[in-house]
């Protein structure tokens, strides 16, 4: 496989390899496709949860000046 890359895409691939932070290009491009990846691998995830469960997530954890949200809808319907 060819590819063609334009000069700022082969400047960031040798400012990495000069850095010492990538051995070759290879391991740059590897580097790059495992993010995207992992990228994809989050937005399907996402996809995949109802509104309910990300909205449930969200919230988790949240508090309002030491309350939860739980315990707030729950002193609100008393």
């Amino acid at each position: 496989m060819t590819i063609t890359l334009r000069p700022e895409q082969e400047e960031v691939i040798t400012q990495a390899i000069e850095t010492g932070l990538y051995h070759s290009v290879e391991e740059v491009l590897d580097s790059a496709l495992d993010s995207i990846r992992k990228r994809d691998e989050v937005r399907s995830r996402a996809r995949s949860k109802s509104a309910g469960d990300r909205i449930r997530e969200l919230r988790k954890d949240v508090t309002f000046s030491g309350i939860s949200i739980k315990e707030l809808i729950e002193e609100g319907r008393e």
